[in-house]
């Protein structure tokens, strides 16, 4: 069995990887998150009731002790890292707290982890926001240009992980996929949100118009990617993970309303653009594709339609959770 630590496990991301670990098997998974495991609502991984897999309320900016303790004992030939702050809006009104995460906490971590002789690879989950708008055919060698405190803090952690990398030959894998999706996401991000209000009669506000293009790619299509730059990818590598194209928010919300039988024009309404957003995420995944072999598999009308399907058969849960996002400091 191969021993992978999943950082970040109560996360959208980090259940879905984990998932997949069980699913394919041979791998003993330990998950940490700050707070307390989530119910199955959001963790796909948690129906499996799999022995291959262990949780522990472990935060990396305060109990890095007990986490070089559970290291020590698990010797994970893996780390695969999802934790972060990771919503861009909310960033600008407590931006101290994502450098705290994503630039301060992420820099702590690989300090303490640069010296594990268990350690075959240390797998990042970055972000393509740290490229600011992507227009064109935006490599992974691509300048960083953030636009918000989200992006600046995750753009600070990857300088300061490859500073590790080439000083200390530390195991770094880097991953920045776009815009995922799928069943247990949270809530409040905007396809299952788009299910939901249109559930509940509500109206959705479409920042800018929505005219934005999201590059979205379903969930499951990553957590593949991740396994095989986790077993595969080169040390000092940035691998991309895509679609083959954008797609403008509005035309994924009306593709929402096609399928739930809703009126797009009498569901939405236009809001102000959000601050710092950016026009476009069209990254390129070639490097990926020659490499690993990798393609997506799920195609955005099989994805929406699987998550419209999860909002339906958990509508009475769903209907008691909180539907806007909640800052945890």
């Amino acid at each position: 069995m191969k021993k992978v630590l999943v950082i970040g496990s109560n996360s959208f991301s980090g259940s879905d990887f984990i998932d997949l670990l069980l699913e394919v098997g041979g791998y003993e998974v330990i998950g940490i998150s700050r707070s307390l495991e989530k119910q199955g609502l959001f963790l796909p991984y948690k129906v499996k009731n799999s022995p291959s897999f262990s949780f522990h309320q472990i935060d990396i900016n305060h109990d890095l002790n007990r986490l070089k303790t559970l290291l020590d004992t698990f010797k994970p030939e893996y780390i695969v890292n999802f934790a972060a702050q990771s919503e861009v809006g909310p960033s600008w009104d407590h931006p101290e707290d994502w450098f705290q995460t994503n630039a301060v906490g992420t820099t702590k971590l690989a300090n303490m982890l640069k010296d594990l002789p268990y350690l075959n690879n240390y797998v990042h989950i970055s972000s393509p926001e740290v490229y600011g708008t992507c227009e064109g055919n935006i490599l992974e060698t691509a300048p960083l240009n953030p636009s918000t405190p989200y992006a600046a803090s995750k753009a600070a952690a990857d300088l300061s992980l490859f500073t590790f990398a080439k000083n200390f030959r530390f195991p770094l894998s880097m991953i920045r996929a776009t815009n995922v999706y799928g069943a247990h996401q949270q809530l409040f991000k905007i396809i299952p949100r788009t299910a939901i209000y249109l559930k509940l009669g509500k109206t959705i506000e479409l920042h800018g118009g929505g005219v934005a293009v999201k590059s979205y790619i379903h969930i499951r299509d990553v957590s593949r990617g991740t396994l095989l730059t986790m077993e595969k990818g080169v040390k000092g590598e940035i691998y991309h993970f895509s679609p083959d194209k954008g797609v403008a928010v509005k035309d994924v919300v009306n593709a929402i309303c096609q399928k739930m039988g809703v009126n797009f024009a009498s569901a939405t309404k236009t809001a102000p653009e959000r601050l710092g957003q950016d026009k476009a995420y069209t990254i390129d995944s070639s490097k990926a594709r020659n490499a690993f072999g990798w393609t997506p598999k799920i195609s955005l009308e099989e994805g929406i339609s699987q998550t419209v399907d999860w909002v339906e058969s958990y509508f009475n849960e769903i209907a008691k959770e909180p539907l806007q996002y909640i800052h945890k400091a």
